[in-house]
């Protein structure tokens, strides 16, 4: 016997009425908490700008979860393995019947976390090569015009400004930003990025150099100069960069990435300008030595001057051996005219002879001689021409009787290989005729067995006769032979004329038609054709 099951009073719920009531009861008893423990399974921000991970010690995890707006207002984000305290709502997920807490805000846990995280972020980039001593840039010994991005309340930017005033005063472009809080790392990377890309001869001028300048403060205070985009902004600066944040003992990442680290804001500012007295006393001084080189300069060039001029000889003897000269060139001129009237005359009487040489009748003589041997040279080529035509001539006829020779041996021969290409020819043609009339006589035969076998002499054979009329079609019916028609009725062996005897169709029927043979004609047989 089956026992009945008890009966209870509990009252029955839906499963989601329990989930909610869950949640009451969590959200009521948790509503603010803080725990910390390690962060994991953080793959950064969802597609949708939220992120989910899960927080754990040694004996136990709870899932997080942080909305798209709280994670942007972070100071620190969130790192896989950080020891955090986080604070926030505990709350639960129906979906997966799971508690979980809703983060609002994070912060590492104590100063040891934020050290391991800053050393590892400096290990970081410093591995990128962003901390390189190649990639820093000398400072302009005067700048024309100084950006510095601070804080415009603050008192860092009255020292600096003081500091450049006292010591040489120049054009200071501030850029504010915040210095502190969740934006100010944003900002100050904007800042710089904003000081590299003003244009040359824009409407704001584009400083020659940049301060990024902060108080001191604790190491959270100071930790916007630690992240990661302000770092890169620093070394991808196109324009120096010093970095003042701080007081001396302070020390952020972009104090490394920055081409100079100035202890201290002021100290920036005497970094960026040299003084304006001590330039002024040096300008002095050099305008002082300057001129006393030139006094001494002069003094050696005049004493250089007078032992020149001491050196030098008079004026009788600079003009005594020219004038020599110009007597010994007196005197052989005189000879150089003799000997050169004497060797025109030469000249002159050789030009006689050459022109007596060029007379017509010399030139008529020599133009005799010339013709003489010319014509006896032509008398002699044309022998010879005559001589060279014969012998080449007979070697022609030898050629051309040895060619026809040749010629003739290869019209035989290709006379003969044409022929007995023709008689090939011809036996092939033969034999190919041949064969294709046994080809035509083999199908004539088998056509002429396949008409006798399907032709109407075969039925005539089995007692059956055709019967036509006198225009020779056969008559298919008895209804269209008329009385005293003359007709051919033909057998196997032989045909019969005939006379349709009776008379018309009475009462519908046909009237039956009587053949009269006339006479018989034998049937010919057809003879074969071959």
């Amino acid at each position: 016997m089956v026992e009945k099951p008890a009966v209870s009073n509990a009252q029955e719920v839906t499963v989601s009425e329990l989930s909610s009531a869950l949640k009451r009861t969590v959200e009521d008893r948790f509503g603010f908490v803080r725990v910390r423990g390690e962060i994991t399974g953080y793959r950064g921000p969802h597609s949708s700008g939220h992120c989910y991970f899960a927080l754990k010690d040694q004996t136990a995890k709870i899932d997080a979860v942080m909305w798209k707006g709280v994670f942007s207002k972070l100071r620190v984000r969130p790192e896989e393995g950080m020891e955090v305290v986080a604070t926030g709502k505990l709350t639960t997920f129906p979906g997966k019947s799971s508690y979980q807490i809703v983060v609002e805000s994070i912060e590492p846990a104590g100063i040891g976390a934020l050290m391991a995280l800053l050393e590892d972020r400096r290990r970081k980039l410093a591995a990128e090569g962003l901390f390189d001593d190649g990639r820093k840039q000398l400072l302009p010994y005067l700048p024309e015009i100084i950006g510095v991005i601070t804080s415009p309340t603050g008192a860092v930017i009255r020292d600096i400004l003081h500091r450049i005033a006292d010591r040489f005063p120049r054009r200071v472009i501030v850029w504010p930003v915040r210095v502190q809080g969740e934006t100010s790392a944003a900002e100050v990377a904007r800042a710089i990025e904003g000081f590299n890309a003003l244009p040359d001869g824009g409407r704001i001028p584009r400083p020659d150099v940049i301060i990024v300048a902060r108080g001191g403060g604790s190491l959270e205070d100071l930790w916007g100069f630690n992240e990661e985009i302000v770092v890169r902004a620093a070394a991808g600066s196109m324009l120096p960069l010093v970095s003042a944040v701080g007081h001396e003992t302070d020390w952020t990442l972009i104090d490394h990435a920055a081409d100079v680290r100035a202890p201290t804001p002021t100290a920036a500012a005497e970094m960026c300008v040299p003084v304006r007295a001590d330039l002024m006393g040096q300008i002095v001084d050099l305008a002082r030595r300057h001129t006393g080189a030139l006094l001494r300069l002069v003094e050696r060039r005049r004493s250089d001057l007078r032992g020149l001029t001491r050196a030098l000889p008079t004026g009788d003897a600079i003009v005594a051996v020219p004038r020599q000269r110009l007597d010994r060139a007196g005197e052989r001129l005189i000879t150089s005219l003799e000997a050169g009237v004497r060797t025109r005359r030469i000249h002159l009487e050789r030009a006689s002879r050459t022109l007596l040489a060029q007379s017509p009748q010399a030139r008529m003589a020599r133009a005799s001689q010339k013709l003489d041997s010319l014509e006896k040279q032509l008398r002699k080529a044309q022998e010879n021409l005559s001589e060279r035509r014969g012998q080449k001539l007979d070697a022609l006829d030898k050629r051309l009787k040895t060619a026809f020779a040749n010629r003739a041996g290869l019209a035989r021969h290709t006379f003969a290989a044409d022929r007995q290409k023709l008689e090939l020819a011809h036996t092939r043609m033969q034999n190919a005729l041949n064969n294709a009339n046994q080809r035509r006589t083999a199908r004539l035969q088998s056509f002429a067995q396949l008409l006798g076998t399907l032709g109407y002499k075969n039925v005539l054979a089995r007692g059956y006769a055709l019967v036509r009329d006198a225009s020779g079609k056969p008559a298919r019916s008895a209804t269209v032979i008329e009385p005293g028609a003359s007709l051919t009725i033909e057998f196997a062996d032989g045909k019969v004329a005939a006379v349709a005897s009776g008379g018309p169709p009475t009462g519908g029927r046909p009237k039956p038609v009587t053949v009269k043979p006339t006479r018989a004609t034998p049937v010919r047989s057809q003879g074969s054709l071959f």
